[in-house]
């Protein structure tokens, strides 16, 4: 990321921030403020932006979303709150892994 894509970021973010509409002229004024430089289209790209996104729901939903992940542990349901019978904990199965063979069991070693 470049010093102007940086500061057009924070002038953005300012602006949001006092509830200022975020222009391109706004953001440049910012910038001159700062003795920032940053090309000429930074500005304009962020205005865009932020005329067709709030800026705030951007900063709000930064982990959300996305790709799905990869599989992992079901999940579990949290008991209902309001007066519900507490859950009796659900006991988990312990299987025992097979023991894999080390290499110390081989008579050698990664740092022999």
């Amino acid at each position: 990321m470049s010093i102007g894509e940086l500061g057009c970021t924070y002038a953005s973010l300012i602006l949001c921030d006092d509830n200022i509409p975020v222009t391109a002229e706004k953001i440049t004024t910012l910038l001159k403020a700062a003795n920032v430089h940053a090309e000429s289209y930074w500005p304009a790209l962020f205005a865009k932006l932020a005329e067709k996104q709030n800026i705030l729901d951007l900063i709000s939903n930064v982990g959300a979303g996305g790709g799905g992940g990869g599989g992992g542990a079901p999940a579990v349901a949290a008991p209902a709150a309001g007066g519900a019978a507490a859950a009796a904990p659900v006991a988990e199965e312990k299987k025992e892994e097979p023991k894999e063979e080390s290499d110390d069991d081989m008579g050698f070693s990664l740092f022999d």
